[in-house]
């Protein structure tokens, strides 16, 4: 296990930056490649459920769509659910594609805080990177690249409410489609 200063250097280690700088075959961090650094930075021999442990514990993880709605839209997310999603499943099935749903939550207790954006796909892979909040930071084009991956993969994203459609990335190529969870603009804390 890592001490809680182990786990705040780990978080300070991460900020800003993606797998690939440390020489790791992934775009963005997943458990795997979390597992590789807390390994050869701290050399203990953590296994990937352990780790996985970390991520829960920092509000990633997959969440239920009425998790990722303020209280005001739980019905309208549970509407879109039963009318919307089925057809975006079904297009990333044609396109060969995954969804993954994203969402932001601010990180507790550590200095300078942090903010961590995460892909959760369909099938529970956790994909993120964490950042340095700032005010209504729009979701970040590189985050949103990444996911698609050097193979430049079809991707269907469903952005939760952390980010209204004007700070959504623009002019972004084909194969990415961003689709919008019903929200009234409140973030949703974690």
């Amino acid at each position: 296990m890592l001490s809680r200063e182990q786990e705040l250097e780990l978080i300070d280690t991460l900020r800003g930056v993606h797998p690939d700088e440390f020489g790791l075959d992934e775009e963005l961090w997943t458990r795997q490649s979390l597992t590789t650094l807390i390994q050869r930075r701290f050399e203990l021999p953590l296994d990937t459920g352990a780790v996985g442990a970390y991520l829960r514990a920092w509000g990633l993880g997959p969440r239920e769509p009425r998790e990722r709605a303020c209280g005001l839209c739980v019905s309208a997310v549970e509407r879109w659910v039963r009318s919307e999603y089925p057809g975006i499943t079904r297009a990333a099935q044609e396109h060969l594609a995954e969804v993954y749903w994203i969402g932001r939550v601010r990180l507790r207790g550590t200095m300078p805080a942090a903010d961590v954006i995460s892909a959760v796909s369909s099938r529970g892979r956790v994909r993120f990177m964490i950042t340095t909040p700032t005010v209504d930071p729009p979701l970040p084009r590189d985050f949103v690249l990444r996911l698609s991956g050097e193979e430049q993969r079809t991707v269907h994203l469903i952005v939760d409410g952390s980010w209204p459609r004007n700070e959504w990335p623009r002019r972004l190529p084909r194969r990415i489609v961003l689709h919008p969870l019903p929200s009234c603009g409140r973030v949703v804390a974690a």
